[in-house]
């Protein structure tokens, strides 16, 4: 009779087969670190397909524009228009035209920026101010210039004169925080009372990609040695300790290096790979519980070994796929850094698993049985101290369950209240602490002038010539006017404002002509002239070749998302009240947050909704039953509601990583219901029908495992809590809080639940797979 191969079996007959090739595999994975790189740019977070990545490309073309701007901004209290700060800023701006990776030709200072101005009834354009002021009348004279113009108010100098900004754009695919750093050398050459800031999407996003890397290199150390300070406490067994660790660190090296290989850059939800895949080989630990309560009943290792195996191979195997199918849901979301890191942790998940049959038993085989044994003195549920303790607590939910459920159903109604709150957000600057030079810069930017996140409104006509008609161009300008009056909008420009200034220009400076010219030639005329003598951008950025579409600018003064949605709605709001046919569609890197933002909200809904069925499906097919399927889900759909409460009545934002946690917290949390129900059904045959005896064995022997599980998950993660970066702080904070609150709810509530609906649940005859050992199987 042919005996059916089992991986268990033959890593324990053959521990160094599996070990030598367990290393070589990894050494292979390993040399593909060299290739990696990272990628944070926010338009990679959609396909190059995406609607919005197409428009706005378009838009950039059309319009001459640059995907990315530094801004630099010089703050002086006594006020920037001085002699000495001007002086200063010239020469400033004059190194950063130098800089490599700077569109100098395009840079927007005092220095650069196109002054329209008339002469003897002749339009002149050149730059506000050619040299650093030598007088106080030219001093004087440049302010006038100015606060005369209200095309530089908000914009290169603010209301208070306290405030000027150098708009720094970059060729397409420079590094804006090395650029930044730059520019940081060249603000330090210079001495005096201002104060210098450095903001714009560019810096937030290169300085985070920086960041980033950095501590991935930092955190998943350290993750490592607080896990192994743990583990050694729990066991106080260094091999097992060892074997562990080296479980984690070749699960990690197999994924990352399987990314790296196929090509694919470091997102930030990558980057924190390494700290999920150290947590979820936590849930080996059922294992290494399990095999210590069985060394001491039967103190012969390899029986140890193999019963350790024959008891959680089912609720291991279950909970591998569970995680591995959350993780995998998020391959099915529009969010293309988001599906790469579902694709690389349900690939750690399954090589963690493979582990579990294969390289665990294998280092098992290794350890000293002399150690083991005085290491397992403790592991009885009569001598240990959290044994007893789990006890008490399962026994809470086993004698009061009516009470202990009611009890949860009042904090269930007050978190679904939390959750209507919860409001989704993603804001790259926001990503970084308040007291961070980025947000420092960034505040004090949008408090002084027009704002460093910037939108366009593209206005579409039908037929060619159109934005030279005085009443498109005076809709133009009521359309600014009217989103001028939201709060969040600092500052709108467009080819009104030129067509205005330079009619007011030539007509002696007379106020009374700072509006739109009354027929289409004089402004076709004024056009052209400016044209001639301006900068190629400077009309080519507000208005296309055939004068068939305009670009209106939005400066917002935040970058949260909600803020662009706000610019839309005010756009449609205007345009039917003042109907004109054009056709009004929004476009740069404001619209495209809101957007990306939208897609997150709806990834997180769907991504939800297939999770948890897909957990709910092979939860029915560990527990061969719908109804214990029903009754495991309850503990991890508790332990979201009352996160997702807490996170609402907070007021904190849902950002990216948040919100990919909604979805993975289903495959995550579910673990313990599997561990808990499975060896509750196993137990329950040996208690005879005892339910509450099941019950409570299940609480402290089982739930001892849990436990360690849930606290080596949390210890893991912790150390995110001390990251300088808010995603990473809110994960760390989101996973500790899931894991204990869910390892908690499933001592606790699993055994009242089961006691309230025992007739309705154990009426049906238990599965072989929980009624009969089954032969060991390798995963």
């Amino acid at each position: 009779m042919t005996t059916k191969f089992s991986l268990v079996e033959f890593s324990i007959g053959r521990p160094k087969v599996i070990i030598a090739a367990t290393v070589v595999l990894t050494l292979a994975f390993l040399t593909q670190f060299p290739r990696i790189k990272t990628d944070t740019n926010p338009k990679h977070m959609l396909p190059e397909t995406s609607d919005v990545r197409v428009w706005n490309n378009e838009v950039d073309k059309v319009f001459a524009l640059y995907e990315d701007t530094i801004v630099v901004g010089v703050e002086n209290d006594a006020g920037v228009l001085n002699r000495e700060t001007l002086g200063r800023m010239f020469r400033i701006t004059g190194e950063i035209l130098k800089l490599e990776g700077v569109a100098s030709r395009d840079v927007n200072s005092f220095s650069t920026i196109t002054n329209v101005t008339a002469e003897a009834g002749t339009l002149k354009v050149g730059p506000l101010m050619p040299g650093a002021p030598q007088s106080q009348a030219e001093v004087e004279a440049l302010r006038r210039a100015l606060f005369g113009n209200p095309l530089f108010v908000n914009r290169i100098v603010s209301p208070d004169g306290k405030t000027t900004a150098i708009y720094v754009p970059l060729e397409k695919g420079d590094n804006g925080a090395e650029i930044a750093e730059k520019i940081r050398a060249v603000l330090a050459r210079e001495s005096g009372p201002e104060r210098y800031y450095i903001a714009g999407d560019p810096v937030a996003r290169d300085t985070f990609g920086a960041e980033m890397f950095k501590l991935m290199g930092i955190f998943s150390p350290i993750a490592g040695m607080i896990m192994f300070a743990a583990i050694q406490f729990m066991f106080r067994n260094l091999a097992l300790s060892l074997a562990m660790m080296a479980v984690a660190m070749a699960a990690i090296i197999w994924s990352m290096g399987l990314l790296i290989g196929a090509g694919f850059p470091v997102h930030i939800m990558s980057s924190m790979a390494p700290v999920f895949l150290m947590a979820i080989a936590t849930d080996s630990i059922h294992i290494f519980n399990e095999f210590y309560f069985r060394y001491r009943e039967k103190r012969d290792k390899l029986v140890a070994i193999r019963e350790t195996m024959q008891a959680v191979s089912g609720p291991v195997r279950y909970t591998a796929l569970a995680t591995a199918a959350g993780f995998a849901v998020l391959l099915f979301m529009n969010i293309i850094p988001v599906k790469v890191f579902g694709g690389l942790i349900a690939f750690g998940t399954v090589v963690l698993r493979l582990f579990s049959f294969s390289l665990i038993p294998a280092i098992l085989t290794f350890v000293k049985e002399a150690k083991v044994a005085k290491a397992v003195e403790t592991e009885s549920m009569e001598l240990d101290r959290t044994a007893r303790l789990l006890r008490r607590i399962g026994e809470v939910g086993a004698t009061r369950p009516l009470a202990t459920t009611l009890v949860g159903l009042a904090f269930l109604l007050v978190a679904i209240a939390g959750t209507s709150k919860i409001h989704v957000n993603n804001n790259l600057v926001a990503w970084f602490k308040p007291s961070s030079e980025i947000r420092v810069a960034d505040t004090a930017m949008n408090q002084a002038l027009g704002g460093t996140s910037l939108g366009y409104l593209v206005v579409l006509a039908s037929e060619p010539e159109f934005m030279k008609r005085p009443e498109a161009v005076r809709w133009l300008e009521g359309l600014q006017r009217h989103l001028e009056q939201l709060p969040v909008v600092g500052k709108t420009f467009s080819v009104a404002d030129y067509v205005k200034r330079i009619n007011q220009v030539l007509h002696d400076d007379d106020k009374k002509y700072d509006a739109v010219p009354d027929t289409k030639e004089a402004i076709g005329q004024y056009l052209f002239l400016f044209s001639m003598s301006a900068k190629p951008s400077d009309l080519d950025n507000v208005v296309d070749s055939t004068f068939q579409k305009a670009n209106l600018w939005v400066q917002l003064k935040t970058w949260d998302a909600e803020a662009m949605r706000q610019v839309t709605h005010a756009a449609e709001t205007y345009q039917r009240a003042h109907p004109l046919r054009v056709a009004v569609k929004p476009a740069g890197i404001a619209y495209f947050n809101l957007v990306w933002n939208d897609e997150v909200l709806g990834d997180m809904v769907r991504g939800f909704a297939i999770a948890l069925a897909v957990v709910f499906i092979i939860l029915v097919f560990a527990f061969r039953s719908a109804k214990w399927a029903l009754i495991g889900c309850m503990p991890l759909l508790s332990t979201i509601l009352l996160i997702y409460g807490v996170v609402g009545f907070a007021g904190k934002d849902f950002d990216m990583p948040l919100s990919v946690l909604s979805t993975l917290s289903l495959g995550m949390a579910v673990d313990f219901s599997i561990h808990f129900i499975s060896r509750f059904r196993q137990r329950l045959v040996d208690a005879v029908g005892d339910v509450q005896e099941a019950l409570l064995w299940t609480a402290a022997r089982p739930g001892k495992g849990i436990v360690r599980n849930a606290v080596l998950f949390a210890a893991a993660f912790s150390v995110m809590l001390f990251a300088p970066l808010t995603p990473y702080m809110a994960v760390g904070a989101f996973i500790v809080a899931m894991m204990m609150l869910s390892a908690l709810l499933t001592i606790l509530y699993l055994p009242a639940l089961i006691m309230l609906g025992r007739k309705w649940l154990l009426d049906e005859p238990m599965p072989a797979a929980d009624t009969a050992p089954a032969r060991t199987k390798g995963g």
